[in-house]
């Protein structure tokens, strides 16, 4: 079985320092880059991308909403033609970054609250689908497998990949809880969790109950307290359930 272990990156911004890009970057496979609206700048930018370049992880754009005092977790009234737009906008940017290092622009996935929104509204899923294809039209797109965006892809052809949540709760709809804050998780659990979704496609919701779920690339995100420890049990786990651990091809 092949698994992709993606991770959120360059979410430092100037003085502020965020996360441990380069001891995440021994583990993942892809990196979902920052591009500036939520989290990140253009020094940061470039310097993940020479980060992942050196340990080989693809590199993907992580646009969000214009909100970078509430890191792109609050939801913002924005038209689907805006939400092209800031799509292009990140991701264009970075595209940049990438191919100034000699590197192409695997992916674009939403952040946070953006993520949620195209997850439910047919419009802005077709502006984020249609913003992927218009830059790259081999370009993946992350995203869950329930909601509304990964048939809208399908209609434009842009090919999606799949994603299972190692450090974020579900709720009983199968619907990814978004908080401004991650919570705290013992390593050796989310990892026990990480394993069963992908061997066994199921996972515990919000209130005990057992959903369905499937995925090809697993998220660990690098603002979860612990994340350093947390993303060395979930890549110990994939390795143990006998899972080759790289991002798709483009």
């Amino acid at each position: 079985m092949n698994i992709d272990l993606n991770a959120d990156m360059g979410e430092s911004f100037g003085m502020y320092k965020l996360g441990n890009d380069a001891e995440f970057m021994k583990y993942i496979t892809s990196a979902n880059v920052a591009c500036g609206f939520h989290a990140g700048d253009p020094s940061v930018m470039k310097a993940t991308v020479a980060l992942a370049k050196e340990f080989g992880v693809a590199v993907g754009a992580h646009p969000g909403l214009p909100d970078l005092q509430g890191f792109g977790r609050r939801e913002m009234k924005l038209t689907p033609a805006e939400v092209y737009d800031i799509i292009v906008y990140q991701a264009g940017a970075l595209k940049g970054f990438c191919e100034a290092a000699g590197l192409r622009l695997h992916h674009v996935k939403p952040h946070g609250s953006l993520y949620g929104m195209v997850h439910r509204d047919p419009e802005m899923a077709a502006a984020v689908c249609q913003a992927a294809k218009d830059l790259d039209p081999d370009l993946y797109l992350y995203v869950m497998k329930k909601g509304v965006i990964a048939e809208e892809a399908a209609k434009l052809g842009v090919r999606t990949v799949f994603e299972l949540y190692s450090d974020l709760s579900y709720d009983p709809e199968g619907n990814l809880v978004i908080t401004r804050a991650h919570d705290a998780h013992d390593p050796a659990q989310v990892a026990q969790r990480v394993g069963k979704m992908v061997t066994q496609g199921k996972v515990a919701a919000t209130d005990g109950s057992e959903i369905a779920i499937a995925g090809s690339s697993v998220c660990v995100h690098g603002d979860t307290p612990g994340a350093d420890q947390i993303v060395m049990a979930v890549r110990q786990a994939l390795e143990g359930a006998g899972c080759a651990l790289a991002s798709p091809e483009l």
